[in-house]
């Protein structure tokens, strides 16, 4: 019998695993998409959905329960200020897994996670503005 067998192992330890998905999170809270195998994406569609819908609450218990899950205080900061306004008015279903096709070295699936109504300037924003402020690229 399968009783309290709920989510995947990834083949990693507990540890790992749940250190991978606060990254995981934090990663996604920045960029609003990332490119990642199909399980881990499949794992970490519902993670995410939860730490919006704290945000979503806004207080302070919620706050700090977000903190202990994603362990950066920036991503906690973008989540509660800008994406729990964003999704105030919707009742669920905040991200999306789209397939990928399979990676070249290993053939594994991969997946695109990404939030629904995401902003798409906010891919890539902290590499852009630290080139800017590098002086831009050097060619």
């Amino acid at each position: 019998m399968r009783h309290g067998v709920a989510h995947r192992k990834l083949g990693r330890t507990q540890s790992h695993r749940t250190a991978m998905l606060a990254n995981m999170a934090a990663s996604l809270i920045e960029h609003e998409q990332i490119v990642t195998t199909l399980p881990k994406a499949k794992e970490l569609k519902p993670f995410m959905d939860k730490l919006i819908s704290l945000a979503k609450r806004g207080d302070l218990h919620a706050r700090r329960q977000a903190v202990s899950k994603v362990r950066n205080q920036d991503q906690v900061r973008k989540l509660f200020e800008t994406l729990g306004p964003r999704y105030a008015e919707r009742a669920g279903g905040y991200t999306r897994v789209l397939k990928a096709g399979f990676r070249h070295g290993d053939n594994a699936p991969l997946a695109v996670i990404e939030l629904v109504d995401r902003d798409p300037e906010a891919k890539g924003a902290a590499d852009r503005a630290r080139v800017e402020a590098e002086g831009g690229p050097e060619d």
